[in-house]
């Protein structure tokens, strides 16, 4: 991957924050596993590690337009996204 294009990568683990409410924060820690589509809107998919206890090894969806920060815990490389700009198809 060039070293100029930011990307999530498929097995790798991150730190998200998102928001819960507006006074209030979710933090999600995990492998990320790619991507969604909740009705019109696209979300990322992780893998709960054992910082969420019972919930370890569950899938988390979160919906793109409520993630404020993206920590990277753990990189794997990974193929850097395909295309001139990303976009959405709906079908």
């Amino acid at each position: 991957m060039p070293q100029d294009v930011i990307a999530l990568t498929k097995g790798s683990r991150y730190r998200i924050e998102s928001m819960e409410t507006r006074e209030r924060t979710k933090v999600t820690k995990g492998i990320f596993r790619g991507y969604a589509t909740i009705g019109t809107d696209d979300a990322i998919v992780v893998e709960l590690d054992e910082s969420h206890q019972e919930m370890k090894g569950k899938l988390r969806l979160i919906p793109l337009h409520v993630i404020l920060a993206v920590d990277v815990m753990e990189q794997v490389p990974g193929e850097a996204p395909k295309g001139d700009k990303p976009g959405t198809m709906y079908g």
